[in-house]
């Protein structure tokens, strides 16, 4: 199956186009996936009724699988103040979720969104996550990954923003033996930003492939993305950023940066930061790049007392905490870290 493709063809010397994964199978005759809890004081819960149909999204497979045998569906109509939490759990009786989340939201709210195993079974996870931001609405949003080492996730997110909306968007993605997403998003009304930033772990054969678009239309416009994560032992991540300048976004302002940090000689990273343009008075800035921890930096820490692992994962999640400390949930923020220092040991 081929999935998640760059908006722009490049060499197929990267090997970064799309991905393509094998024996991938779609669960049938999926039950209703019972075990999600939906926490909110004023928000209105409804279920989708439409089919979606992605700008982007990881694929038409996926899309269609998603269409056909969607087993979880919950619209989120939010038109007053609201802290919401949603939190998928997977467990024996419930490892496969086809899953549409539609967000529709017109006035300042928090939503956070959690996959989480309580199962050793493999899971298999196909989601959709669309969100509409209207009259000048303020949203933080946050997706946590945290399924087990066997289970597959593709997750696909598509945002439309309108005039002087502003989407801050937080995704920790650590779960999945493979996990791929794309993230899209259609940054129309004038004056709209779109702020958004990842964790990434991946380790033992973990595979991370993550494409991120934005299309900015509107004037001054504004979309910042910040992606920093690790990769160790024989994992491997992709990184696809694109900032598309369209014609009419006159002062806008997009911003891309990935860093990896390498922990073992057997990981493999790669990536591919765009910018492209039909305007004129923009600014667009990219950068990516990684690197091994400094050694005098791991010196530093170790005469304090601190073993070689310990100090590793005290370097890596001093740059990962000021993304996580996003989260407003303390007992999520501590669920992540542990998660990070047992996926580290």
């Amino acid at each position: 199956m081929v999935l998640n493709e760059t908006p722009v063809r490049t060499s197929r010397n990267f090997l970064i186009n799309n991905i393509k994964l094998e024996d991938v199978e779609f669960p049938e005759n999926l039950k209703e996936f019972n075990n999600v809890e939906i926490i909110c004081d004023n928000t209105e819960v409804e279920k989708v009724t439409d089919n979606f149909s992605l700008t982007y999204g990881n694929g038409k497979e996926l899309e269609e699988n998603s269409n056909k045998s969607c087993n979880n569906s919950i619209k989120l109509n939010v038109d007053k103040k609201d802290d919401i939490r949603v939190i998928y759990k997977f467990d024996d009786d419930n490892c496969n979720l086809i899953n549409k989340l539609e967000i529709n939201v017109s006035k300042d709210c928090s939503v956070t969104i959690e996959y989480k195993s309580e199962t050793l079974k493999k899971c298999f996870h196909n989601g959709i996550i669309k969100v509409n931001c209207i009259n000048n609405a303020k949203v933080k949003l946050v997706v946590v990954n945290l399924l087990n080492e066997k289970s597959l996730n593709f997750e696909s997110f598509e945002n439309e923003l309108s005039e002087n909306t502003n989407l801050e968007y937080t995704i920790i993605d650590i779960g999945a033996e493979k996990s791929v997403s794309n993230y899209y998003s259609n940054i129309v009304g004038n004056e709209a930003k779109n702020d958004l930033k990842t964790v990434y772990l991946a380790t033992n054969n973990q595979l991370k492939d993550i494409n991120y678009i934005a299309e900015l239309r509107g004037k001054k416009t504004n979309i910042d993305i910040n992606v920093q994560g690790a990769i160790k032992e024989k994992s491997k991540k992709n990184f696809k950023g694109t900032i598309d300048f369209k014609r009419g976004c006159k002062k806008a302002i997009g911003n891309e940066n990935e860093y990896c940090m390498i922990l073992s000689d057997d990981s493999k990273s790669i990536a591919l930061p765009m910018l492209l343009c039909t305007e004129e008075d923009v600014e667009g800035n990219h950068s990516t790049a990684s690197g091994r921890v400094e050694e005098s930096e791991l010196f530093y820490i170790m005469t304090r007392g601190l073993e070689y692992k310990e100090a590793v994962k005290l370097i890596v999640k001093a740059r990962f905490n000021e993304i996580i400390e996003r989260i407003k949930e303390a007992d999520l923020r501590e669920e992540i870290l542990k998660e990070i220092d047992r996926r580290l040991d």
